[in-house]
């Protein structure tokens, strides 16, 4: 008797028995079957129908009493939503890619043709739906034994699986990231075989799985799966050249690339920010670029992280990634060595109110990503560092709760410093407002508005002087 798995969703029920009434055999298929065999939460929905996809779709739509779909004509798909989920529906098909096209060549097919397509074979599963609440598992690739086995396999020859779409490449990875699973060995020989192939594929489908994989509860598995086939050299080769980067052995892994693997796990474990997990991926990045060996002292990457953060605009460019979070990530790569500074030197209220005002509202996650640089295997100094760290916080939350530095706020605003001052709106206003935060940040004056005018009263004339000198700007006549 064949295996069933539990379909009590009211869309899945819906959909099977408006299948049945039309004639026509619906299958769920994919992730659904997959995550529910896993005991995973399951969410979208894909749909597979002997027939025309986007014509069950409109029909499903109209029952479901929802918004039409938007229909793909040229793939056969169409997409509707239902209960605040994304649900997918295609007739049963088969494609592939002809070479040199970004877009893959598709044609009606059966069932057994549409699953033996699909990427992998723990993803090559259906059940069938008629209205009921079970639905019987069409596995003909044995995909549940593999699921057991936590094996990813392709239905087919994988060389033949990868040429029909490349991308399957980089979802050997994020899969292997996302559910823990090993690649099975003939896989990763074809990835390594065919790893130019992914050339044909459009960036934003290829920054999908790198920041899928990110997002995965531990992104070394993939990245080091993308670096071992060679995929890594091609998509993100800034990545790929920190491996064999040396670095002082006592503060972290000898390899820059290991190191940084290590890091985005770290981070990982503690936060599912996505873009601190870039943050963090992006930290030392500017380190082969720096590299420099000084003797008695060894390897050293002085200004990485200044060069690293120049670096961000271009990688977000080429990636096609959300500018709207470049100036978060350029600052995290700018400032994390800057908490283990404030121990070298000397954790000075001043030094703290510093890095507190660069940090601003990020001041937590920099700190966090500081905490997963740590990755030493020396227990000792691990516990030093973090020790050293717990000092930093501490003179953080003091200075915090004297002088309010954290989500700062100038205690004089523009217009009442060109109304003492006399001055019309220019970029003098903008020097006398940073005179006045240097003063409350070297601990000169305390951070409250009496304080910050007196300080201005006192220190106008000669700013002004100096300004208007250096044509900075000019203060009217009074």
């Amino acid at each position: 008797m064949r295996e069933s798995i539990d379909i009590a969703d009211p869309t899945l029920r819906r959909a099977g028995q408006l299948g049945k009434l039309r004639g026509l055999r619906v299958f769920v298929v994919g992730g659904f079957v997959r995550d529910k065999l896993l005991g995973h939460p399951v969410t979208d929905i894909d749909l597979m129908v002997e027939g025309s996809g986007p014509d069950f779709a409109r029909m499903l739509a109209s029952d479901l009493n929802v918004a039409p779909p938007v229909v793909y004509e040229k793939f056969g798909t169409a997409l509707l939503q239902h209960d605040n989920r994304k649900v997918e529906v295609v007739g049963a098909r088969k494609e592939h890619y002809i070479r040199g096209s970004r877009n893959p060549s598709v044609e009606p097919g059966t069932v057994a043709e549409d699953l033996s397509r699909r990427d992998f074979t723990v993803n090559a599963m259906a059940a069938e739906l008629d209205g009921g609440m079970t639905g019987g598992i069409i596995d003909p690739f044995d995909g549940r034994k593999d699921l057991e086995a936590k094996l990813l396999r392709t239905p087919v020859d994988p060389e033949s699986t990868l040429d029909d779409d490349p991308l399957r490449m980089m979802r050997a990875a994020r899969f292997a990231s996302q559910l823990g699973f090993k690649v099975d060995r003939r896989l990763l020989e074809a990835i390594a075989k065919m790893c130019q192939r992914i050339t044909i594929v459009s960036q934003e489908r290829i920054t999908d799985e790198i920041m899928k994989i990110l997002a995965s509860r531990r992104p070394s598995t993939g990245l080091q799966i993308l670096f071992d086939t060679g995929l890594l050299k091609i998509v993100f080769p800034e990545v790929a050249e920190l491996s064999g980067v040396d670095q002082r052995r006592e503060y972290h892994h000898k390899d820059v690339f290991l190191h940084t693997l290590k890091v985005v796990d770290n981070i990982s474990e503690s936060t599912d920010k996505i873009w601190l997990r870039v943050a963090a991926l992006f930290h030392d990045i500017a380190k082969p670029a720096t590299k420099a060996f000084i003797e008695g002292t060894g390897w050293t990457f002085h200004g990485h992280e200044e060069m690293g953060a120049r670096m961000v605009k271009g990688l977000f460019r080429r990636l096609r990634l959300p500018t709207d979070h470049l100036g978060y990530v350029a600052k995290l790569v700018r400032l994390h060595l800057r908490p283990m500074a404030l121990v070298d030197e000397g954790v000075t209220d001043s030094a703290v109110r510093r890095l507190m005002f660069d940090a601003g509202p990020d001041l937590d996650d920099l700190m966090t990503l500081c905490r997963a640089d740590i990755t030493s295997k020396n227990p000792q100094l691990v516990d030093q560092v973090k020790k050293n760290y717990n000092l930093v916080l501490e003179k953080m939350k003091e200075v915090e709760e004297r002088d309010r530095i954290r989500n700062w706020q100038p205690p004089l605003r523009g217009d009442e410093i060109m109304k003492v001052c006399l001055l019309e709106p220019g970029p003098l206003v903008g020097v006398l407002k940073d005179e006045i935060t240097d003063a409350v940040l070297d601990g000169r004056i305390p951070n409250d508005h009496d304080a910050a005018l007196a300080y201005l009263l006192a220190v106008k004339d000669r700013v002004i002087e100096a300004g208007v000198a250096g044509k900075i700007g000019k203060a009217p006549s009074p």
